[in-house]
């Protein structure tokens, strides 16, 4: 049954890998299917081998493609300073691939300062308001797209002020969402760019 649920999170995350699957669920449910099993691995070893896939396909670019993003993000986040940014994602877990955008979560409360803060700085290809479910809770969020001059997007979500400090728990890596702060970015940066922020798999 082990050696099933290897299989099953290596398909799944070459399925997200490549764009067959968006969610992990999807993923792992097709996956297992393809190979005729119930066994589904966690989302944390489906996120284990989609690093390995990324790692094998990308080589040195992705190391490069990482301290790009954090750079960029860096821009953003000391722009909307105001706004109590923290890079969060992938970008902030070291874990990012091609394909992946920058995550960046600020507080506001109204979104149309955030907005009028990136017009001039960045385009905005959208922007609307997303419920997202995670461990049983729904959050609303207000996402501002852009496009950066590398062709590269960030995601900016805008939350209240009331929920600075408040803890999420990572649906994937089952640990607290801490992302880093715009200090926090660029201490990174300059000592460690390629550093990750990724919990050890716990045992049993």
């Amino acid at each position: 049954m082990r050696n099933k649920r290897v299989e099953v999170a290596h398909e799944a995350a070459r399925l997200l890998y490549y764009g067959f699957s968006e969610e992990y669920k999807d993923a792992k449910t097709e996956a297992a299917k393809a190979f005729g099993t119930s066994a589904l691995p966690s989302n944390f070893d489906i996120a284990v081998e989609l690093d390995h896939i990324s790692e094998q396909v990308e080589g040195p670019e992705r190391e490069q493609l990482l301290q790009r993003f954090r750079k960029e993000a860096l821009e953003i986040m000391t722009l909307l300073s105001e706004f109590r940014p923290k890079l969060i994602g992938s970008v902030w877990r070291g874990t990012a691939r091609k394909g992946s955008d920058i995550d960046i979560q600020v507080y506001s409360s109204t979104t149309g300062e955030v907005s009028r803060r990136l017009i001039g700085n960045y385009r905005i290809e959208k922007e609307e308001w997303v419920s997202k479910t995670s461990n049983g809770e729904t959050d609303k969020f207000y996402h501002v797209s852009v496009r950066l001059e590398s062709g590269d997007e960030a995601e900016i979500s805008v939350t209240c002020p009331e929920k600075i400090g408040e803890r999420r728990k990572d649906s994937v890596y089952e640990d607290n969402i801490t992302g880093l702060s715009v200090p926090e970015l660029r201490s990174i940066l300059l000592d460690n760019p390629l550093r990750r922020f990724v919990p050890e798999k716990k045992k049993g």
